[in-house]
C-alpha cells in the first residue's frame, strides 16, 4: 500500500463515528448479558430473560474478522428461545469477552470453546457456527465428541483447505510491521465507511441489505480495548488450516448451509468437504447470500435450521 493512499484513507477516518458502547444494545429484546471464566479470561454470553434450565442447550458461535461478535447470530437465535436455551458468546478476544494481549492460536480457541460448552451447560450440546469458528468446531468435535449432540454449520473453512489459502489479503510484511499493523486495524476496522464498505463488497451478496444497525454493532466491537489483538492473528493467517485433513474423521451429525455467493469460500469447497465424509455431512445450498447468510436472510436461515432440528431432536 503506497505512503499516499494511506494518507487519503487516514483523512477519510476523521470522519468515523466513535461507538463506546455496551454490546448489549445489539441484542435482541429479552436476552441478558452473562459471562463465565475461562482459562484466557472472561467470556461474556447472551441468553434470553428467565430461561428454562432444562430446554436443550442450543450455542450459537460467531465466526472472526473485525467487529465480530455474538451480534452475527442475533436475527435468527430468537426464532429457538421457546424451544432452546439459547447461549451466544462472545468468544475470548472479541465483543465484549476478555481481550488478552496475546499471540492467538488455533489451540486458545479450540481449548476456550470446550471450556465454555462445559461451563454454560451439560452437554452434549447442539452448536451452530460459521465460517472458521465453524471449521475449529469440527476439529473439537473429533476431539471431544462428547460434548456435541449434532453441529448445524455455516460455511466451514480453516482457510487454507486442500492446501489452498484464501483468507489473507494483506502481505504478511504489512501485517507484522510495528504501527502500520495498527493503522490497519485503524483504517479498516474501527472505520464506519471501511466497515460499511467491506460489509456491502465481500460479505453480502446483496450491498442493500447491510443496515446501520450492523455497520455500527461491528464497529462496536471492534473498537474494545486490546480488540486488534485477536483480529491480527486472523489477519496474519495464524489460526488458518486445512480443515480438509480432519473432516474425514468427523462423527457428529452434520448440516451445513452455503451462501451461493460467498466470496472467499466457493460453495464448491463446501461439496469437496461433503465428499470426504457424505455419510456424516449434509449440505444445503442458499441461493442469493454471501458469506453470512445469518444476518443477510435470517429467515431463510432459520426455516433451515428449524427442519434440521426437527429430525434430530
Amino acid at each position: 500500500m503506497a505512503i499516499s493512499e494511506i494518507a487519503l484513507i487516514a483523512i477519510s477516518n476523521m470522519f468515523t463515528t466513535n461507538i463506546s458502547t455496551t454490546m448489549l444494545q445489539f441484542q435482541p429484546p429479552g436476552f441478558v448479558q452473562q459471562a463465565v471464566n475461562t482459562s484466557l479470561g472472561t467470556m461474556v454470553y447472551y441468553s434470553p430473560v428467565n430461561v428454562e434450565q432444562q430446554l436443550p442447550p442450543l450455542i450459537f458461535l460467531h465466526t472472526f474478522g473485525g467487529g465480530a461478535s455474538a451480534y452475527e447470530w442475533s436475527k435468527v437465535y430468537p426464532a429457538f428461545a421457546n424451544n432452546y436455551r439459547i447461549i451466544a458468546p462472545d468468544l475470548i478476544g472479541w465483543g465484549e469477552s476478555n481481550h488478552p494481549v496475546r499471540d492467538y492460536t488455533v489451540d486458545d480457541y479450540l481449548t476456550t470453546i470446550a471450556e465454555f460448552i462445559s461451563l454454560v451447560c451439560t452437554p452434549p450440546a447442539i452448536v451452530v457456527a460459521s465460517s472458521l469458528t465453524a471449521a475449529l468446531t469440527i476439529r473439537l468435535a473429533i476431539q471431544q465428541p462428547d460434548l456435541f449432540k449434532a453441529l448445524l454449520l455455516v460455511s466451514p473453512s480453516g482457510f487454507d483447505d486442500f492446501g489452498q489459502g484464501v483468507g489473507r489479503r494483506i502481505p504478511l510484511q504489512v501485517i507484522n510491521t510495528p504501527l502500520l499493523d495498527r493503522l490497519i486495524y485503524t483504517l479498516g476496522a474501527e472505520n464506519e465507511i471501511a466497515v460499511r464498505n467491506f460489509l456491502e463488497r465481500f460479505l453480502f451478496a446483496d450491498s442493500k441489505r447491510v443496515s446501520l444497525e450492523i455497520v455500527q454493532a461491528y464497529l462496536a466491537s471492534a473498537q474494545q480495548p486490546n480488540a486488534i489483538y485477536a483480529a491480527l492473528a486472523f489477519l496474519r493467517g495464524d489460526l488458518y488450516f486445512d480443515l480438509s485433513l480432519y473432516i474425514q474423521r468427523l462423527t457428529t451429525p452434520t448440516f451445513m448451509l452455503w451462501g451461493e455467493s460467498a466470496q472467499f469460500t466457493d460453495i464448491k469447497l463446501g461439496r469437496r468437504l461433503v465428499q470426504l465424509n457424505p455419510s456424516t455431512i449434509e449440505l444445503q445450498g442458499i441461493t442469493g447470500a454471501g458469506v453470512l447468510p445469518h444476518l443477510e436472510m435470517p429467515e431463510v436461515v432459520i426455516g433451515s435450521l428449524q427442519s434440521y432440528l426437527s429430525n434430530i431432536t
